[in-house]
């Protein structure tokens, strides 16, 4: 979400605003809370912390509102109305934003250090292309994604074209999936430069879990 560093609490809150209204949810886990219909036998709720907000009445007056009378209700942390709003909807999305604050050369260096104290904020300069790298850089870790670098056998390491992995979907075996079916079939053992490696290079097999920017050899049956 690009924002104009001049206003941006203002814009920021009114497009939260909006998108809300849509049931998008920017930065937010979906909330821990069970939810399941049942056929009959009323409300039952369990509260596994203490509720400054949500108590049976509070829920069975939520609920009914949904024309639910029977249902079990697990609130696993202090949940609002909200919340439970949004788990009997079913519909809400949660997606990971970053708050680009642009044009931070119209700003003094006191009014850009309380700029950087905004969560999930990354200011840039588009004309003179200020902080472009932190950018590009959180962009990485809110899309979940890793980059792995292949290594061919007696050449060096091709740091030009990454393979791109998703971060919960990270393992040796994954990567020669997404390189080719055939090395799945064909693999032998990898050899592991890198974060995840316990020393360089690291001998290991498909279920090793890789890390940004690892370096990985394929070793294929012969």
């Amino acid at each position: 979400m690009v924002l104009d560093v001049m206003k941006p609490l203002k814009h920021k809150q009114l497009l939260e605003y909006e998108l809300e209204g849509f049931g998008i949810r920017l930065n937010k886990q979906p909330p821990n809370i069970g939810f399941k219909k049942k056929e009959k036998g009323g409300i039952n709720l369990t509260a596994l912390v203490p509720q400054s907000e949500l108590d049976l009445e509070a829920v069975k007056s939520i609920l009914s509102e949904y024309k639910i009378h029977n249902a079990d209700i697990t609130l696993r942390y202090d949940a609002t109305s909200e919340d439970l709003i949004d788990v009997i909807e079913g519909n809400r999305v949660y997606i990971p934003c970053i708050y680009v604050l642009n044009k931070i050369d119209q700003i003094s260096i006191e009014e850009l250090d309380i700029i950087y104290r905004i969560p999930h904020c990354v200011p840039i300069s588009a004309h003179h292309k200020w902080n472009f790298d932190d950018l590009l850089e959180k962009m990485w870790q809110y899309l979940n994604l890793i980059r792995i670098y292949t290594k061919p056998r007696g050449q060096l390491p091709d740091y030009s074209a990454p393979i791109v992995l998703n971060a919960e979907k990270n393992t040796v075996d994954d990567l020669c999936l997404k390189i080719h079916k055939s090395l799945q079939k064909d693999f032998k053992a990898a050899l592991v430069w890198g974060a995840s490696a316990k020393h360089n290079p690291q001998r290991v097999g498909k279920e090793h879990v890789l890390l940004d920017e690892d370096v990985v050899q394929i070793l294929k049956r012969i």
